[in-house]
């Protein structure tokens, strides 16, 4: 991966609230090693608060919790993080297509009631 951060995930404390390690880990039922492995496979980095300690976001706790499952089901950790991230991707790709679809559609249909 050539970002620290492939989800482009940020700290917004006005937008979401962000969870330590301990209770992320708690919330996911898995334990902090879980979410460091996926942090050295590059699927989340942390986030820092002001004071530098460690959050995780509800964004970053639903992209844990998938990677989470395709371990469960045995997938080596760095596969599973790199299979989440495509997913990541493609839904990105999929709402940017819809909306372009969208907008397009848009753009038709006045250039048609304007040359009725």
């Amino acid at each position: 991966m050539a970002s620290d951060n492939p989800l482009n995930d940020h700290l917004d404390d006005d937008d979401y609230p962000a969870y330590t390690m301990g209770r992320a880990a708690e919330m996911l039922g898995t334990t902090p090693a879980f979410l460091r492995a996926i942090g050295e496979a590059r699927l989340i980095t942390p986030l820092r608060s002001e004071g530098g300690h460690r959050r995780y976001s509800r964004y970053q706790l639903r992209i844990a919790a998938r990677a989470r499952e395709l371990v469960d089901k045995g997938t080596p950790i760095e596969a599973a993080c790199r299979i989440v991230i495509l997913e990541d991707q493609l839904e990105e790709a999929q709402r940017i297509n819809a909306a372009y679809r969208r907008a397009a559609g848009e753009s038709a249909d006045r250039v048609e009631s304007e040359s009725a």
